[in-house]
This record gives structure tokens, C-alpha cells and sequence, in this order.
């Protein structure tokens, strides 16, 4: 992006250290052209015939700008059919890589490109679909310090992030700013779509005033996502964002778009107006400015697994103490509280398979299957103390909670057991033992 497009500015992350400032281009705004080239005309055809386009509705795409906030599942796909569609500016805001695991939801970026940054490769792949188009990526994490700056500078926002700190931090940067955000998520085989602070419609906050207990939340790294789900809930994003661009308007400002991909259905939901009371955009909002929305929220600003901290560090053995329990041949027992979808992508041969699930139902055969194998193993030990059970699951999260689950556990036969889990789960077995182990 040239000089004469935008102004530079430099804008400071959240901790306020020059070392973290940020050189960002704050773009100018695009101008409303009054007429199309010949090219223009024949690249966009298909959709100037439509009367509810037509050249009128072309050119205020090609004078408008949209920030897209995430190049992920979601922002692939939107960004692909904005660039298509002739939208003046993209601005691409991700500050993450390109990794393997992501090719198979997010559409622009490619094998050639892993290991860079997934804004710089969603840009170039977007001027290669559209060169007319103004890429513009930035390579940072959206803060409190740059958001509204950015949001600012653009006229439709598409948040297509996938954790709460940065809804609410782009919710509020939207409604201070005064933008219309198209918001969407997608998760296992399910996805939601909503248009917030538009024509009077409610924001975020209005849905959502206080943000979920951390433990509650569930992102696609943890759960999973079929990669077609959010390419259908990017491109509806699209659909939002061309619709408010074009000025032919919006279904879901007062409503949300409920995706069952496993049903093939849609069920639209209406939605409570504006509320009078919301902290942000209310008569009286008290949110006058942007907050520390990981504080807020108790939880990180990232779409990676989350590690939790449920357990004192002596109920938690590292990989690296576990190898030697293993090496030493110490009677022990592993159990393993992945779902077993999770169990057939990888497995320790020597570990007993119970479901958290199952722990928490209270499920009486997983139970007398286990304290069965507890049993069997406590009669190579000679040791009269408490019989030492190990939890392992991906990351070290749900461990933790079996682990409180069998320490609170009493049956018949069982007698004294010592649970601990192991911090990091096959993740960081995978990483700092046993590198062929698969990771997924």
C-alpha cells in the first residue's frame, strides 16, 4: 500500500512498551466513483445485471472498505468472495501462521505458504483472485490500543474471530466507532450468524452482557470442525457484508441464522431489540472506552486449546517425571479420559480408556472396569501407601478434572489412591518425548 493511500501510524500494544508498538497503516477513505471501466464491467456482469445491484450497488462496493478480523475458517472464504465481488478495500488482521492443520477449513492459504503469516498469505491470494482490489494486511493481534483506530478506518467490520476476548473487543471498538459488524461462528457441525449495531439493532453486549465461565468455552481447536462448516458461515458473512455495502440491506439485524450441518438446516431466531440498559450501547453507557478484555473475560485472546489450572502443582506430574514412573517400572495405573473418537487418532499402549464423560455420569460399568484394573495392578505392588493413578488427556485440561473426580471417588474394593495428572497431556508428550508421536 502506497504513502498517498493512508496516513501511518504508530499505536502502542496493550502493555505500553515502545518495544511493543506497532507500525500499522491507518488507510484513507475510498472515493465513490461515478462510473465503471470496461473491465469492470465485463469482470462484474453477472451480478450488474441483477436490478438489486445493478452499476449503482457496483460502485458502492468499489468505495467501500471492510476489516476483516481473522483469516481463518471464516475469514478465508469471506475475504475470497468480498475480493470477488469487487469490494474497494480488505483490510486482513491475523497474527498468526499458517499451519498444516488449518489447509483443510481455511481455503486461501496454501501447503507453499506455511509458516507465514496467515494475513501476508491471505493478501496475496486475494490479489491474485482480484488485482483491483486494496489488500492490506496486518500482521497483529487486535488490541485495546489499536482497534478502534482500525475499526475506524473501515466501513463494515467482519469479526471472524474465534475467541470471546476479541468479540467483545471488537463489539465495543464497532459501537464506539459507530460500524456495522457481521459476526459469525462455527464449531463441530453447527454455526451462527448475526449482524450487530446495525439500524438500530442490538450489539453484542445487548445478547451477551457478561462473558461465559473460561471452562465453558469450547473453540474449534478443542472441539473440532467439519472445514466445510465455517466455509458456509464465511460465505453468508459475505452475503451480510455485500448486502450492507451495496445499501440493499441485512436480514439479520434483528436476528440470528442457526446452522445444523448435520440436519442441512437453517432456523432463524429473532432477537431482543436494542437493550436501553447495555453497557456500551445503551442511552447511559458506562463502556465509554476499551477495556482489558482478557481481564474481562478470564480467558486468552487466542483460537489455540486453552490450558487450565484446576489442580495444586503436587497433583500434577510433568512428561518428562511421567517417562521415568514408566521407565522404572513402578506399578501404576494411566487412564485416559479422551473421548474415544479422540482415542482411535492415537493412543499410549499402556493406558486404560475412560471417558471424562463417563467419570462424570458416574457410570457404573466404566467405574468397576476401572477399579477392577486398579486392583489387578495394586497386587504387583508391595507398597502398603495409596496406589498411585495417572490422568492423561490432549492438553492436561480434562485430566485435571477426572483427577477430582477420583479423588472424591469411593467403591467398594477400591481402597487408598494417589490421582495426579499429567501436565501438557499427549500434547506435550508429542513434543518433548516422543516426536513421532502423532499431534492433532
Amino acid at each position: 500500500m502506497s504513502e498517498r493511500a493512508g496516513k501511518k501510524a504508530r499505536l502502542s500494544e496493550a502493555d505500553g512498551s515502545s518495544a511493543a508498538s506497532e507500525e500499522i497503516i491507518i488507510p484513507s477513505p475510498l472515493p465513490l466513483r461515478t462510473e465503471l471501466s470496461r473491465l469492470e464491467i465485463e469482470r462484474y456482469s453477472r451480478q450488474l445485471v441483477l436490478p438489486e445491484t445493478g452499476v449503482r450497488g457496483q460502485l458502492l462496493l468499489s468505495a467501500c472498505s471492510v476489516l476483516v478480523v481473522g483469516c481463518g475458517g471464516l475469514g478465508c472464504p469471506l475475504a475470497q468472495y468480498l475480493a470477488a465481488a469487487g469490494v474497494g478495500r480488505l483490510g486482513l488482521v491475523d497474527h498468526d501462521v499458517v499451519e498444516l492443520n488449518n489447509l483443510h477449513r481455511q481455503v486461501l492459504h496454501r501447503e507453499s505458504r506455511l509458516g507465514r503469516s496467515k494475513a501476508g498469505s491471505a493478501a496475496a491470494a486475494l490479489r491474485e483472485l482480484n488485482s483491483t482490489v486494496e489488500c492490506v494486511p496486518y500482521e497483529l493481534a487486535l488490541s485495546r490500543d489499536t482497534a478502534l483506530e482500525l475499526v475506524r478506518a473501515y466501513d463494515v467490520v467482519a469479526d471472524c474471530s474465534d475467541n470471546v476476548p476479541t468479540r467483545y473487543l471488537v463489539n465495543d471498538a464497532c459501537v464506539l466507532a459507530g460500524k456495522p459488524l457481521v459476526s459469525a461462528s462455527a464449531l463441530r457441525l453447527e454455526g451462527q450468524l448475526v449482524v450487530y449495531g446495525y439500524r438500530g439493532g442490538p450489539c453484542y453486549r445487548c445478547l451477551f452482557p457478561k462473558p461465559p465461565p473460561p471452562e465453558t468455552v469450547t473453540n474449534c481447536a478443542d472441539g473440532g470442525v467439519l472445514g466445510v462448516v465455517p466455509g458456509i458461515l464465511g460465505s453468508l458473512q459475505a452475503l451480510e457484508v455485500l448486502k450492507i455495502a451495496a445499501g440493499i440491506g441485512t436480514s439479520f439485524s434483528q436476528a440470528m441464522l442457526i446452522f445444523d450441518a448435520l440436519e442441512g438446516s437453517f432456523r432463524r431466531i429473532k432477537l431482543r431489540p436494542r437493550n436501553p440498559n447495555c453497557a456500551v450501547c445503551g442511552d447511559n453507557p458506562f463502556v465509554t472506552a476499551l477495556q482489558d478484555y482478557e481481564l474481562f473475560c478470564g480467558s486468552s485472546a487466542t483460537d489455540k486449546c486453552r490450558m487450565l489450572c484446576l489442580l495444586k502443582n503436587e497433583e500434577r506430574v510433568s512428561v518428562e517425571e511421567y517417562k521415568k514412573i514408566l521407565d522404572s517400572k513402578v506399578p501404576h495405573i494411566l487412564v485416559d479420559v479422551r473421548p474415544p473418537v479422540e482415542v482411535d487418532i492415537c493412543r499410549l499402549p499402556q493406558a486404560v480408556f475412560v471417558p471424562l464423560s463417563k467419570l462424570q455420569e458416574k457410570d457404573e460399568g466404566c467405574l468397576k472396569c476401572l477399579v477392577q484394573r486398579i486392583c489387578e495392578a495394586r497386587q504387583l505392588s508391595n507398597e502398603d501407601t495409596a496406589f498411585p493413578v495417572y490422568v492423561v488427556c490432549k492438553l492436561g485440561n480434562d485430566s485435571q478434572k477426572a483427577v477430582k473426580i477420583l479423588q472424591g471417588l469411593s467403591y467398594p474394593g477400591l481402597g487408598l489412591i494417589s490421582a495426579k495428572d499429567i501436565k501438557g497431556g499427549l500434547t506435550a508428550w508429542a513434543t518433548k518425548i516422543n516426536p513421532e508421536f502423532p499431534q492433532y
